[in-house]
């Protein structure tokens, strides 16, 4: 059966006390968590003979602790803490007294293809007599076979790996298994793009390189994208910011390979940078980035990786147990709910329900996505929750007593400030529309509900008018938001408040803006009526 996944492995010398079923009940809480036991001993004897005095009631064990996170200089406290939370959770009195990290950092070996000789002309020196075609003729033969040797025309299907000398040696080794030796071979890279006289690093130094090499490059855009938008010294003070930022990743690729590679990386770094700095600065018909633009992306990109790393832990059962329903139902029911929402708040800033704004259906899912975009926003607290577990900070450990209230606290906050910028949205297509109505000017839409200067002519007399909130003045226009259910609803900006009356009962007549004079009146109106 495949064991449970983990990033670290540390060697941790554990101490239980309180006698042998205690020491039972430890053992199988090792070998539940997949944490091999390499060995155990009284306390007082094997390696701690001399180091620790003896105690009966105490008993060591080395134990291979296993758990997910990166590999830095807090990787020894972590496996502390899920000591120390192992033994809260078995209540037992257990003690990490030694932590010893086992990097198995895997080297990176370069692939190559072995492949005949045969094809090759001899390589014996030149002789004067040759004439000028001739030379020409043995020159093209060599060519035509490293031509043909980078084609892989000659490969034999065997793939070595190591350095170049040990991939040589290793494609002349006598087959195994009593296998007629093959003929004279020679090796060349698989990859081309990896040159045979690059080394480079493990694969773990060498991803933590790339990740600093990454944020490098974000910080120079960055600046860059800042300098852009400024003028004067403060200008020259960030570009001058970008330029540190590009000197540090020089510092960082010339160094990002054991061996070689030097030259390759330099240059790829330089136009890696102007690529990106011509992407984000708007060279030739793009458009230029914002500052803020770029620190929206940055924030999406952290999120996400900060919930990755929060639910990769996570295994398939569980997520096909319980997270993958409950994301469901969450999402679907935030998705039927949210769609009236914003509606929902700009109605009752202007005194109506929303039954009285007749919304399409496909604006109401349009509100609803953005409404969901507004309140993504509480995904930080869990992804920088994750980040922090990932990387070992004091304080998220599984050990520690506060991180509980820390996380509730500071989610509870998030929440707040979300909620805060939903009813800001909101406020502010609000302000925009009254602010357009006291101009008597061109009035803005909100997801579907399309406001519209009208003039109001009441095909009743006044007195058998059916208004509710006001009286209607048919002698200036009023702004409309359409029929909605028999009851046409009516924005009145000197009262501040709507106006509602049964459809039937008026005719709607739009105008170009607020300015417009209507010229309806009720003696125009039949006598009968």
């Amino acid at each position: 059966m495949q064991g449970k996944r983990y990033d670290q492995r540390v060697l941790v010398l554990i101490e239980v006390r309180g006698g042998q079923r205690d020491w039972d009940e430890a053992e199988r809480a090792f070998g539940e968590r997949d944490w091999p036991v390499v060995t155990s001993f009284a306390r007082g004897e094997g390696a701690s003979r001399g180091v620790l005095r003896v105690d009966a009631s105490a008993r060591m064990y080395s134990v291979e602790v296993r758990f997910f996170g990166a590999s830095n200089r807090r990787t020894a406290r972590a496996a502390v803490w899920q000591v120390e939370r192992l033994a809260r959770a078995r209540r037992l009195e257990m003690y990490a007294r030694r932590c010893e990290p086992m990097d198995r950092d895997r080297e990176m070996l370069i692939a190559w293809w072995a492949h005949t000789t045969a094809h090759r002309p001899l390589r014996a020196p030149v002789p004067r007599s040759l004439t000028p075609m001739a030379k020409l003729r043995r020159a093209a033969a060599l060519a035509r076979a490293g031509v043909t040797e980078w084609r892989g025309h000659h490969d034999t299907g065997t793939v070595v790996t190591g350095t170049a000398s040990e991939a040589r040696r290793l494609s002349r080794m006598e087959p195994s298994g009593g296998a007629a030796p093959g003929s004279a071979t020679d090796v060349r890279v698989a990859h081309r793009a990896v040159g045979s006289h690059f080394v480079p690093r493990r694969a773990d130094d060498m991803r933590r390189r790339s990740y600093r090499l990454g944020a490098w490059l974000v910080a120079l855009t960055f600046w860059a994208v800042v300098a852009r938008q400024q003028s004067g010294a403060w200008a020259w003070v960030w570009a001058g910011a970008a330029v540190l930022c590009f000197l540090a990743g020089v510092v960082l690729v010339y160094g990002l390979f054991a061996a070689g590679g030097r030259g390759e990386g330099l240059a790829a770094w330089g136009m890696a940078a102007a690529y990106i700095l011509a992407i984000f600065l708007g060279a030739g018909e793009n458009r230029s980035w914002t500052p803020g633009e770029i620190l929206l992306a940055v924030t999406v990109w952290a999120t996400a990786a900060g919930m990755w790393l929060l639910v990769r832990q996570w295994t398939w059962g569980e997520w096909l147990t319980w997270a993958v329903p409950l994301v469901f139902a969450a999402a679907a029911s935030l998705v039927v709910s949210s769609g009236s929402v914003l509606h929902a708040m700009y109605a009752d800033h202007l005194d109506l329900v929303p039954p009285d704004l007749d919304v399409p259906v496909i604006w109401q899912a349009v509100s609803a996505a953005k409404l969901m975009i507004l309140l993504s926003s509480v995904l930080i607290v869990p992804a920088l929750w994750g980040i922090a577990k990932h990387v070992h900070v004091p304080g998220v450990g599984p050990a520690d007593r506060f991180r509980v209230p820390l996380y509730v606290g500071t989610q509870a906050l998030v929440v707040v400030f979300c909620a805060g910028v939903v009813l800001g949205s909101v406020g502010d297509a609000v302000k925009d529309f009254r602010a357009a109505v006291a101009r008597r000017a061109e009035l803005p839409a909100y997801f579907g509900v399309e406001p519209e200067w009208t003039c109001v002519e009441p095909t009743v007399p006044a007195a058998k008018l059916g208004t509710r909130g006001g009286v209607l003045r048919p002698e200036r226009p009023y702004v409309s938001f359409g029929e909605a259910g028999g009851t046409v609803s009516l924005w009145d900006e000197a009262a501040g408040k709507s106006v509602q009356m049964p459809a039937e009962q008026v005719r709607l007549v739009p105008v170009a803006d607020g300015t417009v004079t209507c010229t309806f009146s009720y003696a125009s109106l039949p006598k009968g009526d």
